[in-house]
């Protein structure tokens, strides 16, 4: 994908005192079914925010109160300030949703024409822009071709330019990589990224957990209609971190040896798995169990990452 943009799209979005999402309280009830439970959120302007939660954890649900299509049945919801069914909170907004479906008839340009106009573009604006969108998601010349001869990929590249096309300040994205190969993943985070450096909030919802750790600055773990964890991804998977060493043999010396460095989590024939807290402790434990007498046949550092957080929270939750 290109990062040429339109003239328009030289000015950053203005700054703003209000979060670009806030919900304080969130309640909804379908008949006995409670979907959300008091749901908080706080999206600052400008940053890449991931909402993540297993099927029927509510993320749906709260994104379409965000949208305005659903009304809270307690609580809040505001866009920028803006109660969340504001008209003038929902020019302010783009969505791609997951399960999308266009009119297949149409050509590439037809369709932003028309997502343009609904919100309320002159067609001097959407002409000049039309193009620079086609650009940003790499269907540059293919405007003029139907949606029918798209593939899947490009269907939905044509889902984000719509999403986008009138310069929205906040892009709700849900699945936005689910139809792409891994360059076309990479693509979309490349974008994800130019859209943050003007300003732009972005909003990911997505069950690819390794593309929002990539992408997200802070993220929110929902389940049962609850945050049940959330914060900056460098906090959330920071610690966690595990030593696994594998010596010619683990003995009780052995052992007390590597407690001086963490606890021991798992203890399997030869190898020693051990939590550190911190990675740089590893050259450390090298040399002592090198001048303890031990040969070290290898010792691998790793963090939990954002799945295993994830799985961890959901897991626990549904033991509840």
């Amino acid at each position: 994908m290109s990062q040429t943009a339109s003239p328009a799209a030289e000015v950053a979005a203005p700054a703003h005192l209000a979060p670009a999402v806030e919900t304080v309280g969130l309640r909804k009830e379908y008949g006995r079914k409670v979907a959300l439970h008091g749901l908080d959120l706080t999206v600052q302007p400008g940053e890449v925010f991931g909402f993540l939660g297993p099927n029927g954890a509510g993320k749906t649900t709260t994104v379409k109160i965000l949208l305005g299509l659903v009304a809270p049945t307690a609580g809040a919801a505001r866009i920028f300030g803006r109660a969340a069914g504001d008209p003038a909170a929902r020019r302010q907004v783009g969505y791609l949703p997951e399960n999308f479906r266009f009119h297949d008839w149409l050509t590439g340009n037809a369709l932003l024409e028309f997502h343009a106009r609904l919100a309320g573009m002159t067609a001097e604006q959407y002409r000049e822009r039309i193009p620079a969108v086609l650009d940003l998601v790499g269907l540059s010349g293919r405007g003029d071709d139907r949606i029918r001869s798209y593939s899947k990929g490009m269907t939905q590249r044509i889902g984000i330019a719509q999403a986008i096309v009138h310069e929205p300040e906040l892009v709700l994205l849900d699945e936005p990589t689910s139809a792409l190969d891994p360059v076309g993943r990479r693509e979309v985070r490349d974008l994800i990224r130019f859209l943050t450096s003007r300003g732009t909030t972005v909003f990911l919802n997505s069950h690819l957990l390794s593309e929002v750790e990539l992408v997200c600055d802070r993220v929110a773990i929902v389940d049962h209609g609850r945050v049940v964890r959330g914060g900056r991804l460098d906090d959330l998977v920071g610690g966690g971190a595990e030593l696994r060493i594998t010596l010619d043999r683990i003995d009780a010396a052995a052992l007390e040896l590597l407690r001086k460095f963490g606890a021991v989590v798992d203890v399997s024939d030869c190898t020693v798995t051990l939590s550190t807290g911190a990675l740089d402790v590893a050259p450390r434990v090298a040399e002592a169990v090198f001048r303890a007498g031990y040969r070290l046949y290898a010792l691998t550092p790793s963090h939990q990452s954002l799945e295993d957080v994830f799985l961890s929270l959901v897991q626990s939750t549904s033991d509840r």
